[in-house]
């Protein structure tokens, strides 16, 4: 009978210590993030977190190397992927400006669910 009780005061103990931090218990785990559809030579960007939202493609053929590209006025995107064959930094500046933050993603096939900043401009570099 001790054993049942003290079992039964862990388990509400340990929901209660859940509870507050918003953890979630196993059972209730979110499911594993869905790659976002990015073709072969192509730079996908998403508006939202884990390939979703409105998604912006980019091909090597309408992209200047080495040049910063902004992307339209007033968006940003929080994914990626890069499928360009050619590593690609990705800005917090709209002007590709190195005193925000930036990150560097190499091109053979990089899946980035969630940006640790909101991305406004990017440059494809050569290999």
């Amino acid at each position: 009978m001790r054993q049942t009780v003290a079992a039964a005061f862990l388990a509400v103990t340990a929901l209660f210590l859940l509870a507050p931090t918003g953890a979630t218990a196993p059972a209730e785990a979110a499911s594993p993030v869905r790659l976002g559809d990015c073709a072969s030579g192509q730079l996908c960007l998403w508006a939202k977190p884990d390939f979703t939202g409105a998604r912006q493609t980019h091909e090597l053929s309408t992209i200047d190397i080495e040049s910063c590209v902004p992307l339209t006025p007033g968006t940003t995107a929080q994914a990626l992927a890069n499928r360009t064959g050619r590593p690609v930094t990705t800005y917090q500046s709209a002007e590709c400006q190195e005193t925000g933050e930036f990150e560097t993603y190499p091109g053979g096939g990089t899946w980035l669910p969630r940006s640790p900043y909101q991305v406004r401009a990017f440059k494809v570099w050569e290999n």
